[in-house]
């Protein structure tokens, strides 16, 4: 396994630099995101890719390009090494004939999350942290829970008060100390940083510190490896706080640092609810950030994120992509959970169903021609989300004597 050849951290606002070995969050100067740095030309001699065809498929397969230190703390519970599957029907339906989807609903937790805190408590953990915290729509306190635990150290996650109940179990299993809050993920984070600094907690909250984009970042570099280094034409990705895209971008960056990529760049995709959609209406009013959105609501807790530290780095990013930005229904989204199910077997997440509906819109529109390569991110496993499966189809219970079962079942449509 590689080194990490972390050097310093960068404002992405003034471009102060600071020191990596130290638990910071938000730039001192000016409160901007801070980006980790590394020494590409000494990540070159090691991070090749015959040199990663021996290594375990997780993310510290790029150990290079991430964070931590030393090998002791880099924890992990099988993240990473996702599957890129093709999808036939799918493509047909959607009349894209060279469609992929990057199953992240098969990272320990159910969702790409694993990714961002398996790094965030890792060098949390490696710098000395007692006690980790966040706040969360949902699946991040999950992912937060699951890693505090395999460090051995305390989590403190809150949750909007309706956030599934199925993710509150989730936490509490894991031993975290979860609380409910009135309100939306931007309340709960008002929580966090008033209380961290107080009781000594590392604050892990979306890009107010610089190591969730770095787990997540490894999406982009294991999809250009799967892909034999190149990359899809479009990238469609939901979002949410926007880690993904900034930590994608950053990976491209760094790879063609590494002469393992060229110029070209996927354009991006930024699929947001319409109860919930600030990205999108700064996207298309051409601001520089996006302004919080008011009395958020959406059935996909992970979208419902009416404002971001993040936003000035996620739509820069879309913009220099070429991509755009689209706002989906409701409806749409639950129908683009049922279409991945019923074409592919795939039982998302309701913010992977937002691919789907963004695709379509698109296509429709004459943005996708059809002639391109595109990725669709399934962020979340659907079995994390009971509360939106069928519930009102009526299930026969059957007499296994019963003489007249098979013209019964003939009766109902199951002969075939």
């Amino acid at each position: 396994m590689g080194e990490s050849t972390l050097v310093s951290l960068a404002c992405s606002q003034c471009c102060q630099r600071l020191e990596a070995d130290a638990l910071w969050n938000t730039c001192p100067a000016c409160g901007g995101v801070l980006l980790a740095q590394y020494d590409l030309d000494r990540a070159r001699r090691s991070f090749r890719p015959e040199a990663l065809r021996d290594r375990p498929w997780n993310l510290w397969r790029y150990a290079e390009l991430l964070p931590v230190r030393d090998p002791l703390y880099r924890l992990t519970l099988g993240e990473g090494g996702t599957p890129l599957l093709a999808a036939p029907r799918l493509a047909r339906q959607l009349g894209l004939p060279k469609l992929w989807l990057k199953d992240e609903g098969r990272n320990p937790t159910g969702s790409f999350k694993s990714r961002g805190l398996a790094v965030a408590v890792s060098w949390a953990r490696e710098l000395g942290a007692r006690a980790v915290a966040l706040p969360s729509a949902g699946n991040a306190a999950a992912a937060l829970s699951a890693y505090a635990a395999r460090a051995d150290i305390p989590a403190y996650v809150f949750l909007p008060a309706d956030t599934p109940p199925t993710i509150v179990r989730e936490c509490l299993a894991y031993g975290a100390h979860v609380f409910r809050v009135r309100g939306l993920i931007t309340d709960c984070g008002r929580i966090v940083r008033r209380l961290a600094p107080l009781l000594g907690w590392a604050d892990l909250s979306t890009l107010r510190e610089p190591y969730r984009a770095e787990g997540k970042k490894t999406m982009g570099i294991e999809l250009a490896e799967q892909l034999g280094w190149r990359l899809p034409d479009v990238i469609v990705y939901p979002t949410g706080g926007g880690t993904g895209i900034v930590g994608m971008w950053k990976a491209f960056d760094e790879l063609a640092h590494l002469d393992l990529l060229g110029t070209e760049r996927p354009r991006f995709v930024l699929v947001q609810p319409e109860g919930c959609a600030p990205l999108v209406r700064a996207f298309h009013s051409g601001a520089e950030r996006a302004e919080p959105w008011d009395d958020a609501t959406t059935l996909a807790p992970g979208l419902r994120v009416p404002a971001t530290i993040g936003d000035a780095l996620v739509l820069d990013a879309v913009r220099r992509s070429g991509g755009t930005a689209v706002a989906v229904s409701d409806r749409e989204i639950l129908d683009g959970m049922q279409l991945l199910a019923r074409s592919e077997g795939l039982l998302v997440s309701p913010e992977a169903g937002a691919t789907v509906a963004a695709v379509r819109r698109l296509r429709e529109a004459g943005w996708l021609a059809g002639d391109e390569e595109v990725v669709l991110f399934l962020t979340g496993n659907g079995l994390k989300h009971p509360e939106l499966l069928p519930d009102d189809t009526p299930v026969p219970i059957l007499d296994p004597d019963d003489p007249l079962l098979p013209r019964r079942l003939a009766a109902d449509g199951h002969q075939h």
